[in-house]
């Protein structure tokens, strides 16, 4: 039987899971392990130590990032004013409004989250070269500055595509491999777009509170209707960039496995070409847009795993 001091503790655990998304870290895993799988690959390396610090200085980037944008977000008055489009998915944690956690608190949380990033990122610097510091502070201030500047410019989105995608899965490579080559990079981009479409279709059932505040993201530049339509556009690019750089041989044959997600992307576009003025009746495609996220990644690691053993037999 829980004691109340452990109750307490898995309270307190809960509320800050979900204050950071914990969730949502999957976004942060697909790259970094596609990234290694690709210089294990390619050149037959892989250090697990530096793995596992690339991998936890990345969840710290996400989760720092996603405390303080909950807090610029409170701040700004963004998130009280979001009646629309409350869920889990959009609408931000509501942990502050709900004074669960002290605004000061979740601020202190986000920046250490980010100090550590750096510590390890100075620690993987000094092991493996000068690019992890440069990708690690890309990372920090485009994570710390996306409500206040990226996002109110419009650029939130593909500041957020390049991080989750090419500079992510290029650090990871880069730590392995201490180089930087033109394989990881044409391998991130339909992880790039993907997260990206995960930003975008959330933003749809945030757009009148976004607007409200002068949040001005792409979703509220162009509206809800054309917003919907570009989402379907950005998750169809994951796509059709994949099938040219087969074509182009410039990835894997296997990576063709990821059309298995197709028939859950081409439902979540539907969805939300037809509910884009509902905000609660979009959760669904917001729900399908992590899973397609997430399997298209899973499966994209596979093809090259797959891909090198067959070379390997041949």
């Amino acid at each position: 039987m829980d004691t109340p001091k452990g109750q307490g503790f898995r309270r307190s655990f809960m509320i800050w899971a979900r204050l950071a998304r914990i969730p949502f870290l999957t976004g942060t895993i697909i790259p970094v392990t596609l990234g290694a799988v690709i210089a294990w690959t390619a050149i037959k390396a892989f250090n697990p130590a530096y793995f596992a610090l690339a991998l936890v200085a990345a969840m710290c980037l996400h989760l720092g990032t996603n405390i303080i944008n909950d807090y610029f977000d409170f701040r700004s008055g963004c998130d009280a004013i979001n009646t629309e489009g409350l869920s889990p998915i959009s609408g931000g944690s509501r942990v502050l409004l709900e004074n669960l956690v002290s605004p000061r608190r979740a601020y202190f949380a986000a920046l250490c989250l980010f100090a550590v990033a750096g510590l390890i990122g100075i620690v993987l610097f000094v092991s493996v070269g000068w690019g992890v510091l440069l990708l690690g502070a890309i990372g920090v201030v485009s994570g710390y500055f996306y409500v206040t500047q990226l996002a109110t410019r419009g650029i939130g989105e593909l500041v957020v595509g390049l991080n989750f995608g090419p500079l992510m899965v290029l650090g990871s490579y880069y730590v392995q491999s201490k180089n930087l080559l033109l394989g990881p990079l044409v391998a991130s981009v339909p992880v790039g777009f993907l997260i990206t479409a995960i930003l975008w279709i959330n933003e749809i059932p945030d757009y009148t509170a976004d607007k409200a505040v002068g949040k001005k993201t792409l979703v509220v530049r162009v509206g809800r209707k054309q917003g919907a339509d570009l989402y379907g556009v950005i998750v169809m690019a994951a796509y059709a960039w994949t099938a040219v750089m087969v074509v182009l041989r410039l990835m894997p044959l296997a990576s063709l496995i990821v059309l298995i997600t197709l028939p859950l992307a081409i439902n979540a576009i539907t969805t939300a070409r037809k509910y884009y003025e509902k905000p609660q009746s979009i959760i669904t495609a917001n729900v399908s847009t992590i899973r397609v996220h997430l399997l298209f990644g899973v499966l994209l690691v596979i093809a090259y795993v797959l891909s090198a053993f067959w070379s390997v037999l041949r």
